[in-house]
Order: C-alpha cells, then structure tokens, then sequence
C-alpha cells in the first residue's frame, strides 16, 4: 500500500464515523417522538431503514479500522507513523525490475543448455 492511499484511508474512516454519527442519531430518525404502535407501516420501515444504514455504516467503519490496524501492526519500529506495509513507489519498481531480470537471467539459462533451443522452437513454432 502506498502512503498516499493509507493517509486516504485514514481520512475516509473518520468522514464515516462522522457520518455513522449522524445517522445514529434517533432524533433524526422518521417517527421521532411517536409511540411504535401509533405508527403507520411506512414509517416503521423508513425507521428500520434508518437503523439499518447507520449499521452498515459503522460496519464499513470498523472493517477499515481493521485495514488501518494491520498496516499500523507492521510498523517498522523506528517510526510508528510511518507503517512498513507502506510502500514507496520507487522501491515497488525496483523490486519489479528485479523480478524480471531474475527471470530473464534464467530463461537465457536455460535456452544456452544444449537442445534447448530445439525444443523451444519446436514447442513454439512446431518446427521440427
């Protein structure tokens, strides 16, 4: 993950928990101040829908507190801020470049055994 989406994680979360809180709020709730059994069916179900979205809310909330916590669990521990599952661009290149000269260094290996080629071509081209 790179520093930039974990800060936008970060920032998301407490816009959700903002809006888990103004959700939650039963004052705002349809039906505020009317006994349940004075209620029309409508209404109780606008209430329940209410309900339901402010605890889809803090469930979204509390599944990226826990993304958060396991980038933050491996911290490095020099800087607690700076989490080592954050990763620098650059570095994600390097290793990338690595990769693939790891892999070309071993599929020319292997072309320069003796036969190889043949084989190659012939699995490749169907030359015989």
């Amino acid at each position: 993950m790179k520093q930039e989406q974990f800060e936008r994680l970060q920032a998301l979360h407490e816009k959700l928990v903002d809006v888990f809180l103004d959700e939650a709020d039963p004052d705002k709730w349809p039906g505020q101040g009317i006994a349940l059994a004075s209620m029309d069916a409508q209404t109780r179900g606008d209430r329940y829908w209410s309900k339901k979205n402010a605890v889809a809310t803090i469930a979204l909330t509390q599944r990226i507190q826990t993304l958060v916590t396991v980038v933050r669990v491996q911290t490095s521990g020099d800087d607690p801020e700076n989490p080592a599952a954050v990763v620098d661009p650059q570095d994600d290149l390097d290793r990338q470049v690595a990769d693939a000269e790891r892999e070309a260094s071993q599929l020319l290996a292997n072309l320069q055994r003796p036969g190889a080629k043949a084989a190659f071509d012939k699995r490749v081209h169907g030359k015989a």
